[in-house]
């Protein structure tokens, strides 16, 4: 039997699914999308980015309704809800589950329609159900019958329709870890995903892993007066992290009531009649109405029947490629959360844009390597380039400069005091070695100093540039003006004797 044959077959349509698909598209290839779900969009529409970062600020609408400062500015739209306040901040008691979800499923469907309606205009096409390798170039996808059968149905009601693709994508992303230890049970003992079908915002909540996810949904659950309890085997949150903002947003953590267990390890988790009960190795014992178990994901490669294609994944259901994104196949490529760190949206949207220009033999190179990474905690966390722990292990030489946003006009207009942007920068030739920003606007501040890093250009250009006033852009000629500071008292020279940078 002839079977469709596309140039670019994309199994999974997130990130690096739709920009892989839409550059074979621009070049005029025949390319499909293939998703599990009868819906566009894979994790980061639906279950990961985007509907966490939509609860995220329905919390922020919803604690500047209750009149006190929380380090960023809320949204108009939502109806009032009362409030008080614990440790000089806002918590919105009387938010509901659904309060916070509405906000979500709006967005999640405003995001998935622009996506497929992005497709359309493309000529992308769509194929929906799960897919697993016949062969290296053949792809079954299998689906749920929901009404009659059809001569492609089985006898279990399932239609399956066969496709070649002479070059694949695999774009999967991720799931949550179940490991074995853990009894996961609806509404008690969740992961990530579960969490975003609760009915109810419990009363107190354990949440073992302290990483990205963990953190972010620490800071959002607690400022809606959830008691929040986050427990982290390693001494102290977001290791990957510039260990100054690290403490600093622990201190913000903490000053809004989460009690952080840090350098404690689960032993055991049981459920009981009316709490789940964690062990810790220590002897400890944390007791809380819910548990959200937010430690490690797994690539979603398992029902993909990868030996069929000649390919295997590790132990994490990750896969391994080169640096044109292309396996131990040639023709088969894969991009975004599957293969891997960073996994990040932003990253694997350009993942998959090398990977579809590679596969076509069109030229193009990453224009640089100083990806962005932005944590969506309460306050926001954004960096770029190295930290200062990365910079002392290397032996590289630098200095700091730093601006804080209870001396900027902005961030006295904003009511957030405790923000920061922070500068690296080699002491001698005074360019960028990495930038921090913890405080309102984070995760957009960034790419300013994202910019000058990658012209390779030095703080000076901070100093002579001229910022709209008032804005949080000021920062950086403050924490220039800080760093070169620095580098005068240290060298004993005035500022206008010091070399200019080629």
């Amino acid at each position: 039997m002839a079977h469709t044959t596309y140039d670019l077959l994309v199994i999974g349509s997130g990130p690096a699914g739709q920009k892989a698909a839409l550059s074979a598209a621009k070049l005029g290839r025949r390319a499909a999308l293939i998703d599990r779900a009868d819906r566009i969009g894979g994790v980061c529409i639906h279950t990961g980015t985007i509907p966490s970062k939509a609860m995220r600020e329905a919390v922020l609408h919803y604690i500047s309704r209750s009149g006190a400062p929380h380090g960023g500015a809320g949204r108009d739209g939502l109806h009032d809800l009362e409030g008080d306040h614990e440790g000089g901040h806002a918590v919105a008691r009387d938010v509901t589950m659904r309060d916070l979800l509405d906000r979500c499923h709006r967005v999640v469907n405003t995001e998935a329609a622009v996506v497929h309606d992005q497709m359309v205009r493309n000529g992308v096409g769509m194929l929906y159900g799960r897919a697993a390798f016949l062969d290296p170039h053949t792809l079954r996808i299998t689906r749920p019958t929901r009404s009659g059968q059809s001569a492609g149905d089985d006898a279990t009601g399932a239609e399956i329709v066969d496709v070649r693709g002479k070059n694949i994508l695999i774009a999967v992303g991720t799931e949550p870890a179940h490991p074995p230890s853990v009894p996961f049970t609806p509404n008690r003992i969740i992961d990530s995903d579960e969490l975003l079908k609760l009915t109810e915002l419990p009363r107190s909540l354990i949440i073992v892993g302290g990483g990205v996810i963990g953190t972010e949904y620490a800071a959002m659950l607690a400022a809606v007066g959830v008691r929040v309890t986050l427990v982290e085997s390693r001494p102290r949150l977001l290791e990957f992290v510039d260990d100054e903002l690290a403490e600093n947003l622990q201190f913000r953590l903490r000053d809004r009531g989460i009690r952080l267990r840090l350098g404690e390890s689960v032993a055991q988790i049981q459920l009981g009649d009316d709490c789940v009960e964690a062990s810790m190795a220590s002897g400890k014992i944390i007791r809380a109405q819910t548990l959200l178990y937010a430690i490690g994901r797994q690539g979603a490669t398992a029902a993909l029947n990868l030996p069929a294609a000649g390919l295997a994944s590790d132990d994490r259901g990750r896969m391994k490629v080169n640096e044109f994104f292309q396996t131990s196949v040639s023709h088969i490529y894969a991009a975004g959360d599957v293969i891997g760190f960073p996994a990040l949206a932003a990253t694997s949207m350009e993942q998959g844009r090398l990977a579809s220009c590679h596969m076509f033999h069109q030229l193009a190179e990453s224009t640089s390597t100083l990806y962005p990474l932005g944590i969506y905690t309460i306050p926001e966390i954004s960096m770029v380039g190295q930290t200062e722990q990365a910079l002392t292990a290397a032996k590289i030489p630098y200095e700091v400069g730093i601006a804080r946003y209870r001396e900027i006009a902005r961030g006295q207009l904003m009511s957030d005091p405790h923000g920061l942007l922070k500068l690296l920068f080699h002491p001698d030739s005074r360019r960028l070695l990495g930038v921090h920003a913890i405080g309102t606007g984070a995760t957009e501040l960034i790419h300013i100093g994202q910019a000058v890093m990658a012209s390779g250009m030095p703080i000076d250009y901070f100093v002579e540039t001229v910022f709209n006033y008032p804005t949080l852009a000021e920062c950086y000629k403050v924490a220039a003006l800080d760093g070169m500071n620095r580098v005068c008292i240290l060298t004993r020279q005035p500022p206008e004797s010091l070399e200019r940078a080629a």
